[in-house]
């Protein structure tokens, strides 16, 4: 079986070296560059990468594309400030060449600076586990600015048991960024389908019940004061998506 590791990037350059050292187990690199204007795609090519270049505004097009271009017969999904240690790869070499699925999830160990934090996760804002490895064809994503939907063929597989190395955010401004960052493209996708998410008294009910799922359901506790903020973060996002897309403009 081919597997192809695939990594969509924007201006990368001081993650992407480290992140395209741990796919050397793949078949095939494709790197899609997408408004790049540092050196992101010549450090690509010289990994040997197919580099696809262009300009998207729509997160779940440019993913396509890069799925589009991708020869394998299964297809490992990335980040740029992700890392496949080397039990994940020898895993993913001995699914693709077992499974009868189309697809399967990906646990994820996720970094703020350098401390692992694993608990807490969720509701739009982090993951604790992905649908990153798949065959070519059963899997299309939808056309959003961020956190697109997804669209399956086939059937779901056991997860695996070794973990992604995913290094979210630097410190605590950097995940506060990401909030704003986050909030802005959601409120975008609302305004195009002229919508706000709900009322604002709808939004608040989310803020709380999003952040008893992270902080209470989902352990956020035991990480101390970065399960607080993970939480806080996650019951923000819909209400601040909401207040952008109800009273700013394009």
């Amino acid at each position: 079986m081919k597997l192809s590791a695939l990594v969509v990037a924007h201006n990368e350059e001081k993650r992407l070296a480290a992140c395209l050292e741990t796919l050397a187990f793949a078949d095939e690199l494709v790197v899609v560059c997408d408004k790049c204007t540092d050196s992101t795609p010549a450090i690509a090519r010289s990994f040997g990468a197919q580099v696809v270049e262009g300009s998207w505004d729509i997160e779940g097009d440019r993913r396509n594309t890069g799925i589009n271009a991708c020869t394998g017969d299964w297809i490992l999904e990335v980040d740029a400030d992700e890392h496949v240690p080397p039990a994940l790869a020898a895993e993913i070499r001995r699914v693709i060449e077992a499974s009868r699925s189309d697809w399967h999830e990906i646990l994820v160990d996720n970094y703020i600076g350098e401390r692992l934090v694993r608990h807490g996760w969720g509701a739009s804002y982090g993951k604790a586990a992905y649908p990153g490895l798949f065959r070519k064809g059963a899997k299309v994503w939808g056309r959003d600015r961020v956190h697109p939907s997804l669209t399956w063929t086939g059937s779901k597989g056991a997860m695996l048991k070794n973990r992604l190395d995913h290094y979210v955010d630097r410190d605590i401004s950097d995940m506060i960024r990401r909030l704003d960052s986050y909030s802005t493209a959601k409120a975008r996708d609302l305004r195009d389908k002229g919508e706000t998410w709900g009322s604002t008294a709808s939004n608040l009910r989310r803020l709380v019940s999003r952040f008893f799922k992270c902080y209470v359901r989902r352990g956020g506790w035991r990480e101390g004061g970065y399960g607080f903020i993970i939480a806080v973060c996650a019951g923000l996002y819909p209400l601040l998506s909401h207040f952008k897309a109800k009273y700013e403009k394009e």
